[in-house]
Formats: structure tokens, C-alpha cells, sequence
């Protein structure tokens, strides 16, 4: 089954895409302090506000934020050894899922509409982090950050994301709750939906999606309206 054109999307939907932390995982405000206790421990003022500056980027670029942060010397490897132990440790107690994310896929699946993954994450979370809940198997595609080499805010992951499903891009809703993700996701033509999680919407973001929606149960509310 597709959504067919109409209130309340412009376009026919035929494949939804997601984005995984802060979207389908409860994960941002776990990295958000893993990072600002091993600042600490570095002896840098990493704050709240500089996660969010950091928030749909790669670990790479983070790296390279850092170092202009706080100087070339600063020890980022040493650095993101410390912070994603602390996030192992934190993790591997509790990884909670994103509410609405079992209702929405169970409603996806009712209806048989392909769905994939892009994240700036690796496969290895991916795997990791969704396997635990043994979800993995219930996306058609997984585009991770090694399978682009240009990654959000630039279109990379979510036209992939598009070419694995074999679904034209206008015809796909992607689904994000970050500023690079939304941008991302609106560069490759998708219609987009912010669920935000702690970055708050702004100007560009409501210009940029069709809708934003404060949990995937309003999404699944919209994707019914649609049916």
C-alpha cells in the first residue's frame, strides 16, 4: 500500500525513511553527557550548547569541532575513547526505544511500506544498538555513515536510502529530529517530518518539513489520515 496525494502530505508516499538516534533511540541525552563528564575530565568547558552544535554530524567532523574548540593539540581520539566508553557503560544498562517506534513499525508493517535507515551513526550501532531490541531485520535498508562518503546535512544518506528501496525520493517521508537531518532529507527531495528531541525547531526547520510532530504517535496519526 501507498499514502496517495493529499492532506495532509503533497505527495504520494510510497517509503518512509528514519533517521536512528534521538529519532528511533533515546540516545542524544546519553551522548550529551557522556561527552560534557569526559570534558571535564579533559579539563574543557564542553557545555550543553556545544553538544547541540554537534548534534546529526559524524564523529569525524565533531573531531575536527573539537580541535577548533579547543585547540589543535586537543587529544580527540583519547577524548571519544573516554566519552563512548562511559556511553558503552550507560548503554549496555539501558538502551530505551523512542516512543510510538514499535507502534509505527507494527503499523508500516500492517500495511507492507518499505522502510530504511539513515544515520550518521555506524553500522555497528546500528547493529548494536537495534539489535537489542531486534529491529534490525524490520528495515529494508541501512545506510550508515561508511556507505556515504558526504554525510547530513548534505542529501547523500537519504537518496541512498531512496536507491536501496528502489522508491523515487519525492515519493519517500523521511523522518528526523535534528537540524542536519531535517536539511539533509529536504536536499534530497523527501517530504520531511521533525520529531524534535533536544534541539527545538526553528524558522528554517517549519519552512523545511511538511509537518513537525512531537512523537512517531503523531506520525502514525498523520500517516492514517493520509490511508
Amino acid at each position: 500500500m501507498t499514502f496517495p496525494r493529499g492532506v495532509p502530505f503533497p505527495e504520494e508516499i510510497r517509503a518512509v525513511v528514519f533517521d536512528m538516534d534521538g529519532l528511533l533511540l533515546d540516545t542524544e541525552t546519553v551522548y550529551q553527557a557522556a561527552m560534557i563528564e569526559a570534558g571535564q575530565a579533559f579539563g574543557v568547558d564542553f557545555t550543553a550548547a556545544t553538544y547541540r552544535s554537534m548534534v546529526g554530524k559524524t564523529n569525524p567532523e565533531c573531531g575536527m569541532m573539537l580541535r577548533e574548540l579547543y585547540g589543535a593539540g586537543f587529544p580527540v581520539e583519547d577524548y571519544f575513547a573516554r566519552t563512548w566508553a562511559d556511553v558503552e557503560a550507560i548503554l549496555e544498562a539501558e538502551v530505551r526505544l523512542k516512543t510510538g517506534v514499535m507502534e509505527i513499525l507494527d503499523y508500516l508493517d500492517s500495511l507492507g511500506v518499505p522502510r530504511a535507515i539513515a544515520t550518521s551513526n555506524s553500522r555497528q550501532a546500528v547493529d548494536r544498538y537495534l539489535g537489542r531490541f531486534d529491529l534490525v531485520k524490520r528495515f529494508h535498508a541501512v545506510v550508515a555513515n561508511a556507505d556515504v562518503v558526504r554525510h547530513k546535512p548534505h542529501p547523500d544518506p537519504y537518496l541512498e536510502a531512496a536507491r536501496r528501496l528502489n522508491v523515487h525520493p519525492t515519493l519517500c517521508l523521511a523522518l528526523e529530529d535534528s537540524h542536519p537531518g531535517v536539511r539533509a532529507a529536504h536536499a534530497a527531495g523527501m517530504m520531511t517530518i521533525m520529531v524534535p528531541d533536544i534541539l527545538d525547531p526553528n524558522e528554517e526547520m517549519h519552512d523545511k518539513c511538511v509537518h513537525i510532530a512531537e512523537s512517531l504517535h503523531v506520525v502514525m496519526d498523520l500517516l492514517k489520515a493520509a490511508a
